[in-house]
Formats: structure tokens, C-alpha cells, sequence
């Protein structure tokens, strides 16, 4: 598909102009670029959904397109499974015309006309290639795939779709759509309502598909593992960059520095050469020279100054007072919403000391909302009990803007959480939210999702609690948004507890990440990236273990093998063992030579080093690291021997 020169209007408002953009067979593509810069219209017009006012869309006849509109959700009386299989009503109807003429085969009136039955056969055969290479026997194992990775488990197949909630119709659309395999697929925002585990196998899924791909995504960690190609719609035009969506901010930012530095210098040169000419004009001995510049300055090819996309938020955490060491804990935490029904979770322990942040993550429904909800006292645990330590003030941030009263304006909205502060510093704090003018007044109603994602970041920034809470916070903003967002909770001086589903966030944010199962929960300390590199090495050594026990069973099952094998068998076993617990060893020594640095450099802390408590208590550690640092050393040397 090529797009060339493709302009689109709404009325008077031009939404894109001189648009060009290429998709090759295989190409990655990412739409970026700030909320309502025209990424939907334009994957739309991509689609043949609506049209273009000028330029040219080219596209061969026999390429096929698939579209996955935001929040589009399967309707249907069907169930899961009948509905999959509607894809593939052209492979069901030639697999039921070779069962009938495998039937007609076995009528003995035919087998006594050579003729016929000779060309039942030969028309036979040739269905019979068709039905296979066109995936006869594969598409039901293609739907099984499909529907286990968008987190449908083969209980839910008979269900009926028009019983399901809407995130899950949205997933069934995309199942539907990734088994039609288009040539090109075009995909806005397909990484709403899907949990981590399924987004993983979503990029799985992507990468190794045989068309082009096309998408607007507001997942940075999803886009940097799909695409190749980036095109920015900004100022109602497109520009290309190659490489994920780092490459693109990378080079961005570099071409905005070469191009702000040019100006610059040409700034500089016109200020010098029009104060040559000023002081020179009237002299007779230099006039001639003046007029030369003015007419060198007359035909400069004047550069522009390089253009920002437009305003961006602008805000930062503080607390109004410090709280305790330890902020929150939590033991044998129970919940279950009925009485006598099963719990949504179960024992479940948590620390929370000042300054960590911590990222829950897990399934959808395995009660990771519910979770910060009977921490803030809005539902009832079943069991356990809930601390929280002293001073300690609770920000909440919900996904679900409830804590938002649609009946007022913005300006009421911060206003009347805080009447003591002056409207123009309420108007101040709103402007850094993107909030101005007219803007103000507008009901709380009438604002898309991610205007109230900013005005709920506005409450909660005036707040100034210690402890923030935070269920989805980066859902509805845009990229440059999270990026804001993030640098604020980068600096924050409080601790942090949130949920989220984006996993760049949780790189940024996270010092620990707290792993939600339904029968336990799992503290891991690192960011997201180090959470999956330890469940990756946790399933290679399930998966090991599996093998050994294989083995085990099958050198029992057969006696008559020789010792030689079974020793070189327990060898190997051992082996593994050793290079586990030499990986195991290093990782420990990782962690504890992190901890002295931090350690050592806290000890050059003035408020820490002028308070004799607190430093004989750090020095104290260190000397407990350092012995378990040598024996592990001498553990580490001894398996090298081995």
C-alpha cells in the first residue's frame, strides 16, 4: 500500500495534509504522535473505513486488509469457539463436500461405473490439496492457539460472546481478526484490556507474522518489540524514521538539537551582519560594503525556528510531610465477595518501607484492584490484618475516574478539593495540566479519557501525600504524557504502590515488582525486565527438572543400560546443579555489592554520617555483608574448581 500526498478535512479543520507513507510485505510499522494529531483517521482511511479529500491511496486489488478499530467489540449470538470458526466457513464447506464424496465413494452403484468413479476421484484428490494447503488440518489448532494466548481457557469455548464484558469482546475481535491472516493488518490501540502474559504472546504472535503489520499503540515496550518503522504525524503532515520507538525518540531528538543549532548560528550571523550594515551605511568610505551585506541578508534562505509538537504537561510529586520508615504492612490477606464463595486471594504478606515502589502485576481477575481497595479501606478483607505505619498520607490515583464528579467544570473540580488556595494558582496548576482559557469551564462530562487522566493527576499532585497509590495511572495519556508522568514519579520522595499493565512504565518506576497468582504471591527485586529475565530462567529450570525426572524414569524402565551411562547421566546432573548454584551465587554477589555501594554511599550522607545510630547501624551491615560476600566468594571459586 502507498499513500501519497493524502489530505483529510472535518468541515473547515484540516486534520492531515500531504501525508505519505509506504507498507511492504513484512514491514513493522508504528503510527505515533500526540492525542488527536489524526492516527485513528488516518488508520482509517488506510482501511477504506472513510475517505480522503486529495492525493492518492494505491493499493493492488488482491491485498487483503484487516482492521482493528479502538475498543471494538465482537457482537454475537454465537459462541467463542462457533464464532472462531467463522473465519474458516470456506474450509468447513469443502472439508463437508469431501465427506460427501468420500460417502459417494463407498456407494456400490458407483464402483461398477469405472468412469465415474475414476472422476470422483480425481475431483477428490484435487479438493483434497486445496483443503490442505489452504490449512484444512491446522485452522481448529490455529483457533485453540489463538484463544489460549488472548487468555481464554478452552472451559470458556461454549461460551456465549453475548454474555462476555467488553474487554473480553474486544480480545475475541482481535482473535477473529489475526486468524483471517490479512496482508495487511492495521491494528489502533490492540493492547487495551490484555494483562502482561498476553501481551507477551501478542508480540510472539506479531513477530512471526507473514503480513505487514500497522500499528498506533501507546505501549513504548510493545512497540520497541514489534516494529521497525516509525511514522510521526505532527503538525497535520508525516515524517519517517527507521528503527523501534527508542530509535525514533533518539533520532528525534537529535535532528531537533542539528536543526535548533543551525538556526541558532544563522540567528547569530543575521544579528551581525545587520549591525555591520547599521554602523557602515551612512559612511561614505564603508557604505558600498553595507550594501553589499544588505544584499547578501536579502538573499539568505532564512531557516525557520524548529517547531515543538504542542504544549506538554508539566508537573512534579511532592510530600507535605515525611512518614515513617515503615509505611505499610500487610499479613495473611484474605478477600472473597461472598461469604461462602472461594477467595479472589489468599495469605498474602507485603512490606512497604518509605521511599520503595513497588509494581503489582498478574492476570486480569486475579484481584489486583481489589487488592489496593482494602488497602485504602473502600472493601473489607476476609482475613489478615492491614498496618499502616506512622504520618503516612494515602494519594489515590483510580483508573476508573469515579473519584471525579461529572455535574462540575474543571476549574470546581480542583477548586473546591482546595477553597483556601487563590483561583489563579488553581489556574496555574491546571495550565501545567494542559488546562486553559475556556478550557476550565468545561464539564467534567464532556472531557475524553485522557483529559481526565490529567485533571486526576492534578488532584492528586495538590494532595502532596507520601504514599501513592496508583491503579493504571498511564492508561488514557499519550507518549509524551507518560513520559512527564514518569520523570515526576522518578524524583518523588515518597513511597509508591501501582498497578499497570505497560511495561516500559514499570521499567522506569519499579525497584520491586510484586507478582499476583491466584494460589500465591511472589516479591521479585528489580524492575520488569529483571522480573521476566527470573521467570525465564525459573521455567528453563522447570523444564531441566521435567528432563532429569524423564530420565530418571527411563534409565528405572530400562535396568539393562549400562553404569557407564548412568554415570554420565548423574554427572551431567550434577553439573547443572552446580552451573544453577553458580548463577544463583553471582546473582547473590550482584545484590550484595549494590547494597554496600548504596551503603557507602549513604554513609556520605551528612544527615546520615552526623547521627551516630544511624551509622554504627549501616557499618554494622557492611560488616555482616562483607563475611556473606567472602563465603559466598569461596563457594563461587570451589564450583569452578568442580
Amino acid at each position: 500500500m502507498q499513500l501519497n500526498q493524502v489530505t483529510k478535512r472535518f468541515g473547515a479543520e484540516l486534520i492531515l495534509s500531504d501525508i505519505k507513507l509506504e507498507v511492504q510485505k513484512n514491514d513493522r510499522i508504528a503510527i505515533v504522535g500526540r492525542n488527536g494529531a489524526g492516527k485513528s483517521t488516518l488508520l482509517k482511511m488506510m482501511a477504506g473505513e472513510i475517505s480522503h479529500d486529495s492525493g492518492n491511496i494505491f493499493k493492488p486489488k488482491e491485498t487483503t486488509i484487516g482492521y482493528l478499530a479502538q475498543n471494538t467489540g465482537l457482537q454475537s449470538d454465537k459462541s467463542i469457539f462457533e464464532e472462531m470458526e467463522q473465519v474458516f466457513a470456506g474450509l468447513k464447506k469443502l472439508e463437508a463436500e469431501l465427506r460427501d464424496m468420500e460417502a459417494k465413494m463407498a456407494d456400490p452403484v458407483l464402483l461398477n461405473d469405472q468412469q465415474k468413479y475414476e472422476q470422483l476421484l480425481s475431483d477428490y484428490d484435487k479438493r483434497q490439496v486445496n483443503f490442505k494447503t489452504s490449512g484444512g488440518y491446522q485452522y481448529e489448532a490455529d483457533i485453540k492457539a489463538v484463544l489460549n494466548g488472548l487468555n481464554f481457557s478452552d472451559k470458556d469455548w461454549a461460551t456465549p460472546i453475548s454474555t462476555l464484558s467488553g474487554g473480553q469482546k474486544t480480545r475475541l475481535a482481535l482473535g477473529k481478526l489475526l486468524l483471517s491472516a490479512p496482508d495487511v493488518l492495521i491494528l489502533d490501540e490492540p493492547t487495551n484490556h490484555l494483562d502482561i502474559d498476553t501481551l507477551a504472546w501478542l508480540e510472539g504472535y506479531l513477530q512471526n507474522y507473514s503480513g505487514a503489520v500497522v500499528i498506533v499503540s501507546h505501549d513504548r515496550y510493545f512497540l520497541d518489540k514489534i516494529v521497525n518503522t516509525v511514522y510521526e504525524i505532527a503538525f497535520q503532515s508525516s515524517k519517517k524514521y527507521h528503527g523501534n520507538y527508542s530509535d525514533y525518540l533518539q533520532k528525534k531528538e537529535a535532528e531537533f538539537e542539528l536543526e535548533m543549532k543551525r538556526y541558532e548560528k544563522q540567528q547569530a550571523e543575521i544579528k551581525r551582519m545587520e549591525d555591520f550594515i547599521q554602523k557602515n551605511i551612512v559612511r561614505a568610505t564603508t557604505s558600498k560594503r553595507a550594501q553589499s551585506r544588505r544584499k547578501q541578508l536579502e538573499k539568505m534562505d532564512k531557516l525557520y525556528k524548529p517547531k515543538e509538537d504542542s504544549q506538554s504537561a508539566k508537573f512534579s510529586f511532592e510530600v507535605a510531610k515525611k512518614s515513617g520508615n515503615d509505611v505499610l504492612k500487610l499479613r495473611n490477606l484474605a478477600f472473597q465477595y461472598e461469604e461462602q464463595g472461594p477467595s479472589l486471594f489468599h495469605d498474602l504478606n507485603l512490606d512497604l518501607s518509605r521511599g520503595d515502589s513497588v509494581a503489582l502485576v498478574g492476570p486480569n481477575g486475579v484481584g489486583k484492584t481489589t487488592l489496593l481497595k482494602t488497602i485504602l479501606g473502600q472493601l473489607q478483607v476476609s482475613s489478615g490484618d492491614i498496618k499502616l505505619g506512622t504520618n503516612v498520607e494515602i494519594g489515590y490515583y483510580d483508573q476508573e475516574q469515579t473519584i471525579l464528579n461529572p455535574k462540575k467544570t474543571v476549574l470546581q473540580e480542583l477548586w473546591d478539593e482546595y477553597p483556601l488556595t487563590n483561583e489563579k494558582d488553581i489556574r496555574t496548576v491546571l495550565g501545567n495540566f494542559l488546562f486553559s482559557g475556556e478550557d476550565v469551564l468545561k464539564p467534567v462530562s464532556a472531557l475524553s479519557g485522557g483529559e481526565k487522566a490529567r485533571l486526576s493527576l492534578a488532584k492528586l499532585m495538590m494532595q502532596k501525600a507520601n504514599f501513592l497509590v496508583l491503579d493504571e495511572p498511564t492508561n488514557h495519556l499519550d507518549l509524551d504524557s507518560k513520559e512527564v508522568l514518569e520523570a515526576a514519579l522518578v524524583d518523588y520522595p515518597g513511597t509508591l504502590l501501582f498497578v499497570s499493565h505497560d511495561r516500559y512504565f514499570i521499567n522506569k518506576i519499579a525497584t520491586q515488582v510484586v507478582e499476583m497468582q491466584p494460589d500465591e504471591t511472589r516479591m521479585f527485586l528489580g524492575d520488569y525486565d529483571y522480573y521476566a529475565a527470573k521467570k525465564q530462567e525459573e521455567y528453563e529450570l522447570k523444564k531441566l527438572e521435567e528432563q532429569d525426572r524423564n530420565e530418571q524414569s527411563k534409565n528405572k524402565e530400562e535396568p539393562q543400560a549400562k553404569d557407564t551411562f548412568s554415570q554420565d547421566k548423574a554427572a551431567k546432573r550434577e553439573n547443572r546443579r552446580r552451573n544453577r548454584r553458580i548463577a544463583e551465587i553471582e546473582s547473590e554477589i550482584e545484590a550484595i555489592e549494590a547494597k554496600l555501594e548504596e551503603n557507602d554511599t549513604a554513609l556520605c550522607d551528612p544527615e546520615v554520617f552526623q547521627d551516630h545510630e544511624q551509622t554504627l547501624a549501616i557499618t554494622e551491615d557492611n560488616h555482616q555483608l562483607n563475611e556473606k560476600l567472602e563465603q559466598l566468594m569461596e563457594e563461587w571459586e570451589e564450583l569452578h574448581e568442580d
